[in-house]
C-alpha cells in the first residue's frame, strides 16, 4: 500500500491568520455598512464590500488584535 505525502499547502492553511477579535469586528463593519451608518475616514457612506473590510481590519489593529501587518506598497 502506498502512502500519500501530505501537500505544504495542507499543513498551512490549518494556522488561523486573524483572532476571534478581529473577525468580531470585521462582522460588525459588516453590519454597519448594510445598515447604511459605516464610514470612511473622509466621512462617506461606505458600500464597497471589500472597503468595510479593510475598516474592520483597521480597527481590530487599532484594538490590538490579532491581525497580520498591512503589505508594504511597492516602488514603481
Amino acid at each position: 500500500m502506498a502512502t500519500r505525502k501530505k501537500s505544504k499547502r495542507a499543513s498551512t492553511s490549518s494556522t488561523r491568520r486573524y483572532g476571534k477579535a478581529a473577525s468580531r469586528t470585521v462582522a460588525s463593519a459588516m453590519r454597519r455598512r448594510k445598515r447604511g451608518t459605516l464610514k470612511s475616514g473622509s466621512g462617506q457612506k461606505v458600500t464597497s464590500r471589500k472597503q468595510a473590510i479593510a475598516i474592520g481590519l483597521s480597527e481590530a489593529r487599532e484594538k490590538g488584535a490579532k491581525v497580520p501587518r498591512k503589505p508594504a506598497k511597492r516602488a514603481r
